[in-house]
């Protein structure tokens, strides 16, 4: 039998398993759009704007349906109610992570943020715990970013009112409060080895959010042997891992047992202890660690300084908001120290345009994919064991029953008729249910403190007419990109 015969048969072979692997999925699952063999649904889909087919789709199907992106169903969900319904009230059936191969190179199913099951629940309950004893919620990690606060402005001060682009000073400080967290020090914007740490973790949230990205998750397999950016990804994650692992070796050389400083020092006795214990296996390795601490400065890092950054556009692109947002920290801060969280209640106003920036940005518009961990009858359809499942957090924050014009950038959406600040459960960006993001609180105090120290010491001077600047993201894969911009900061 020649090559090119066996060829034929062993393609006919996956074109048949295909098609009856979709049909015999298919009788179970939500309907949506007819999939081709092997390729799904793929070609229904743009890549480069996944969120408005998905818009489009749910108008046929409704607010949950099925994709194959690929050969693999995956169940969208859309809208608030879905999303509710499937992560806060089934929250443990949709508590698994679903497929996200890159990652899964890299991974290998270790850390907080791709794991499952016991490894995932003892990782999230140990970095809870940790970022609790480090301060979480508490007046000393308020004091950090305050502190790094400080040391942005100083940074900014240096541009001498000149147009820059805020894009590595901005990653600069919430990266310090992260490394301050798994480190116990921060680092010199200057610091070579920080600027390269920096680099990666830029270059790494570009790439994954490309549209050739998306096509990689989907077949892996094939494209492992293709040439691509993808590779490129995994080689910025073996150098961070490196910067890591000489940190542990630094940490394991000073250990106190006693007197723990960092995550890293926290993660090191919990080996001991299961060491002792000779608790076999145990998810608190040295590989465990490294994995750990990469998801924290993933996680920590670039979704804060993108929303800074996004930030600082939306200000200049609407001065009016900008304006009143500055007299209230006069009026309530002042000129004369720092701006603390317990200020925050007292400023409705700036509170509603922190809030609108993170709904109006979207800055993760399909969270990170879910999985359900049992089968699952869920709306009168069943949802097997390991099926993938995305929630649209755009269909949640963008929202026409929540938000009278979703479209639009304005805090009124967080503000009731008497100017005071107004909950919503439509704010979801940080997903919502049991894989809601651990650091939440952290990034909220971030955006806070970051934002109001940089108005209370300077103007905002676009190099372009308000109506000018486009705020449309260049790249919304895995995280909504903004453009590139300049400004100067004038100090007050």
């Amino acid at each position: 039998m020649g090559p090119v015969v066996v060829l034929v048969l062993g393609l006919s072979c996956l074109l048949l398993f295909s098609i009856w692997r979709q049909n015999s999925w298919r009788r179970k699952l939500p309907p949506g759009p007819t999939p081709f063999p092997i390729i799904g649904n793929i070609l229904q889909i743009d890549t480069k704007d996944i969120t408005k087919s998905l818009t489009s789709f749910s108008k046929v199907y409704g607010p949950v349906f099925t994709l194959y992106l690929g050969m693999q169903p995956t169940v969208v969900l859309y809208g608030y109610e879905a999303v509710k319904e499937a992560l806060i009230d089934h929250a443990e059936e949709f508590s698994g992570r679903g497929r996200f191969p890159v990652a899964e190179k890299y991974g290998k199913g270790l850390g907080i943020v791709f794991s499952n099951g016991h490894t995932w629940r003892e990782m999230r309950r140990f970095s809870l715990m940790t970022l609790r004893n480090l301060g979480m919620g508490k007046r000393s990690i308020e004091e950090r970013v305050q502190e790094e606060a400080r040391c942005l402005v100083e940074e900014l001060r240096k541009t001498k009112g000149s147009p820059c682009d805020p894009t590595f000073i901005l990653g600069c400080a919430p990266c310090n409060v992260i490394c301050s967290i798994v480190f116990q020090n921060r680092f010199d914007y200057k610091d070579q080895n920080f600027l390269n740490l920096m680099e990666k973790f830029n270059e790494n949230v570009k790439i994954l959010s490309s549209s050739w990205m998306q096509i990689y998750n989907l077949y892996p397999d094939i494209l492992d042997y293709v040439p691509g950016s993808h590779k490129r990804v995994l080689k910025n994650v073996n150098d961070i891992n490196s910067f890591i692992l000489k940190k542990i070796k630094d940490h394991e050389e000073s250990l106190d047992v006693n007197n723990p400083r960092d995550l890293i020092d926290y993660f090191l006795i919990k080996m001991k202890q299961d060491q002792e214990n000779h608790k076999e296996p145990s998810e608190f390795t040295t590989e465990g660690l490294t994995i750990a601490a990469l998801d924290l400065f993933g996680a920590g890092t670039e979704t804060t300084s993108t929303t800074l950054r996004y930030s600082l556009l939306l200000l200049l692109k609407h001065p009016h908001v900008t304006a009143k947002v500055k007299e209230e920290i006069d009026r309530v801060i002042g000129r004369h120290h720092s701006p603390c969280m317990q200020e925050r209640s007292q400023m409705p106003y700036t509170d509603a345009v922190l809030h609108e920036i993170q709904r109006y940005i979207d800055l993760v518009p399909m969270s990170l994919p879910h999985a359900v961990t049992r089968d699952v009858k869920f709306r009168g359809y069943v949802i097997p064991k390991g099926t993938t499942v995305l929630p649209s957090l755009t269909s949640v924050l963008y929202d026409h029953k929540e938000f009278h014009n979703p479209e639009m950038f304005d805090p009124g959406h967080f503000l009731d008729e008497s100017g005071n600040f107004k909950k919503s459960d439509y704010f979801m960006p940080f997903s919502t249910g049991k894989r809601i993001c651990v650091g939440e609180g952290l990034a909220r105090m971030e955006l806070f403190l970051f934002l109001t120290t940089i108005l209370q010491n300077f103007n905002l001077k676009s190099l372009v007419e308000p109506q000018d600047i486009d705020t449309t993201p260049v790249l919304n894969g895995l995280i909504s990109v903004p453009p590139s911009y300049q400004l100067s900061f004038i100090p007050v």
